[in-house]
């Protein structure tokens, strides 16, 4: 599965079937003298972009007007998509709070329009800033209905001050190389992002079928553990975002690509703020 969505899989920016972003790909011809050679998703050979001089492969009409992704192109369209997310979140919150059934109507477009671009094989950018503006309408309303309990006030904003002094303690962590992302560890990542999806949606049903709070994990202290846990998926997913933007910069990914960088930071951010709602939530309740 392709995806830069934590709930589902992960999603590399190479277009092969040669393993994810890169890892267990087959080393390629030659690849003795280069340490990086097996895990270069753009490498000659698994690289969809590169041109085999070779064999005399012809350039495509297209591929002088190909831009490689760049750093600055990475943080354009991510703030461009997180503005989005942002907008979407204050008209939320302003006028959805009182009707959280469009709330919930547009959590599930946002979630049906991440399937999608999370398996079409090139980003589309309209996609990816709709799914941000229904995501954020999601988000503020929630927001917004949560803040106005009044033991809850303030909840949303903590929320999204901790989304950010995770965001940074991640970056940090990753460009110092105290979190290393590998082939093990995303391995390792997805059975446990897996299993932890799948206890949701048994909870939910639970939730759904027998009444109360299913099977407590949205409450007491079985509730706070699965909220950290939750918080601790959602910052190492943030890790394979910036391995994937690291890869995808070093190994000449073209510029359409930083959409799926956009998106996938996008839906990881998300992902951490509603779990440190929930949990923010729980330890004031």
């Amino acid at each position: 599965m392709r995806s830069s969505n934590p709930v589902f899989s992960r999603r590399g920016f190479s277009r092969d079937n040669n393993g994810y972003a890169g890892f267990d790909a087959p080393p390629q011809a030659g690849a003795a003298a280069n340490p990086y050679a097996g895990t270069n998703p753009y490498a000659q050979g698994g690289n969809p972009y590169a041109q085999d001089a070779a064999q005399g492969t012809q350039t495509p009409p297209y591929a002088p007007q190909t831009r490689r992704m760049t750093m600055d192109d990475v943080v354009l369209r991510t703030g461009m998509t997180l503005g989005t997310v942002i907008a979407g979140a204050a008209v939320g919150w302003i006028f959805l709070t009182k009707s959280l059934g469009f709330a919930v109507g547009a959590g599930l477009i946002a979630m049906v329009l991440a399937f999608v671009q999370s398996f079409k094989r090139k980003p589309s950018p309209a996609l990816i800033l709709i799914y941000a503006a229904f995501e954020g309408l999601f988000l503020g309303a929630l927001s917004g209905a949560i803040n106005d309990v009044p033991k809850l006030a303030g909840a949303p904003m903590q929320a999204v001050m901790g989304t950010m002094a995770v965001f940074v303690a991640m970056l940090v962590a990753y460009k110092t190389r105290i979190v290393r992302v590998t082939a093990r560890f995303t391995r390792y990542l997805m059975i446990a992002l897996l299993g932890f999806v799948l206890l949701s949606l048994v909870n939910v049903l639970f939730m759904a079928f027998g009444g109360g709070d299913g099977l407590g994990f949205r409450s007491g202290g079985m509730g706070i553990l699965f909220g950290v846990v939750g918080v601790v998926l959602g910052a190492l997913c943030l890790a394979l975002d910036f391995k994937q933007v690291e890869d995808g910069i070093a190994y000449g990914a073209p510029r359409e690509e930083s959409w799926l960088a956009a998106f996938g930071l996008t839906v990881t951010l998300a992902w951490i703020y509603m779990e440190l709602l929930r949990l923010i939530s729980i330890l004031r309740d």
